[in-house]
């Protein structure tokens, strides 16, 4: 998973890309970075780490221009490196070309071995790479609008691109729209993309709209021209549910549902599917939050805060390793003992993956008294690996493949659990027959390499 952001037609834009970006850390915590235009050529600050670790007062002025792309990156395919750092900058017949991707190719292997015979020597261990060799290939007697197209029909999986050349900024989404990316317009006129609109509150910009699966729109200082990666209707649409479920922030518009209010809507369906005796409803805070609402105003009980978060600690989630994971779950959350003692709580958080989080807290609300732990889930069990940009690609880690449904209870120390069903979660979006749900039930939207 990672956070794109572009910016066309204004004086501050590396220090807009930053803000942009800020807005998007939780999409990608290993390293950030900004490409801006000035005088003909490319300016490039990118580094490992957080946005504030990567950028300064003193590095900002080192990306002059009106134009610029940003990156945080969340490494899925290839390591957490340097070298994967984004974005990619290169030379392509004598022209400069910056790119930022979220999303994973389904094809990379193959790809990456087409490209090697032919003698391509790689610079990155992740899959965005692939995509500028094509588009040298590509660039053969064709324009760069023609050469992505091109470029784009070789390519299978999840992506949503922005690249910078020549002072153009040119942004799209693969045709399934596996992938969100946002189209908006800044004071002054300035075009903003980003995967979240997030980055447009931050900015006081316009959200205007979602750009289409298989769109690429190009823009040249004000003016926008839109084209097609493939016909409409090509292939069906197929949005990643996970964007609602977790990983958007909750006050963002994302495939143009309010996240917000999608995730109110599971907890209230979960409520219905699922009758609950408890004294209360509480989140695991904070991704939880908004599904608790939910929940508590279906169910009619009390909604409570018994767990508070330490909001220094990140997110276990997206930590990289186990170790690391545990730890945070420890430290990362403190228990308001007068609330737990001898209650009946229901829990309510938007998934389980690893389970990890689950046993450790209510280990510890038994240790602080508890009377009973019922946990209730606002998506079905993860019981597939994610291609598309997920990190949880290794099933042994997942929770629901190792053990039955019905054993999950005893093993994370719960006296009840309840996941929300497939048709009650595809009930609170507005286009049920746009998702996709293959971590849920293996229906790849595309062909998948065992690499």
């Amino acid at each position: 998973m990672c956070g794109l952001f572009g910016l066309v037609g204004h004086e501050q834009a590396s220090r807009m890309a930053y803000f942009g970006l800020y807005a998007q850390q939780h999409r990608g915590q290993e390293s950030a970075g900004i490409v801006s235009w000035s005088a003909e050529r490319m300016h490039a600050v990118v580094g490992m780490g957080l946005v504030p670790e990567v950028f300064s007062e003193d590095s900002l002025p080192r990306l002059p221009g009106d134009t610029a792309i940003g990156h945080v990156r969340s490494s899925v395919a290839g390591v957490s490196a340097p070298c994967n750092a984004q974005p990619l900058v290169v030379r392509v017949r004598g022209m400069e070309i910056a790119l930022a991707h979220s999303g994973n190719l389904t094809n990379a292997a193959a790809l990456r071995r087409e490209l090697e015979g032919r003698g391509a020597i790689f610079q990155t261990t992740g899959d965005s790479e692939m995509f500028l060799h094509l588009l040298a290939h590509a660039l053969q007697g064709q324009t760069l609008e023609e050469a992505i197209i091109a470029t784009c029909a070789r390519m299978e999986g999840a992506y949503s691109l922005v690249l910078l050349a020549q002072g153009r900024l040119y942004a799209l989404r693969d045709p399934r729209g596996m992938r969100p990316l946002a189209l908006g317009r800044a004071n002054g006129g300035a075009w903003v993309v980003a995967s979240e609109t997030c980055a447009f509150d931050l900015l006081e910009a316009e959200f205007v709209r979602s750009l289409e699966p298989g769109e690429l729109a190009v823009i040249d200082g004000k003016r926008l021209t839109s084209h097609r990666l493939a016909p409409k209707g090509a292939v069906p649409v197929r949005q990643c549910i996970f964007e609602l479920v977790y990983f958007a922030r909750p006050d963002s518009i994302v495939f143009d549902e309010d996240v917000y209010q999608c995730r109110k809507r599971m907890g209230a369906a979960l409520a219905r599917e699922s009758a609950t005796p408890a004294d209360f409803a509480m989140p695991f805070p904070d991704s939880g939050v908004y599904a608790t609402v939910g929940f508590a105003q279906a169910a009619g009980i009390p909604y409570e805060h018994a767990l508070i978060r330490n909001h220094y600690v990140g997110r276990t989630f997206i930590q990289p390793t186990q170790s690391m994971r545990q730890f945070s779950v420890r430290v990362k959350i403190n228990p308001v003992r007068s609330m737990i003692a001898g209650k009946s709580l229901c829990i309510v958080d938007d998934s389980i993956v690893r389970g990890t989080t689950v046993q450790t807290r209510a280990a510890k609300l038994r240790e602080l008294g508890a009377r009973e732990i019922h946990f209730r889930v606002s998506c079905p069990p993860v019981r597939f690996p994610c291609c598309y940009g997920i990190d949880f690609a290794d099933p042994s880690q997942l929770v629901a493949v190792q053990h039955p449904v019905a054993a999950l209870p005893g093993l994370l120390g719960l006296d009840s659990l309840h996941f929300l069903s497939e048709s009650g979660l595809l009930s609170a979006v507005g286009h049920p027959d746009q998702y996709c749900l293959a971590c849920f039930n293996g229906d790849y939207p595309t062909a998948v390499e065992r690499e």
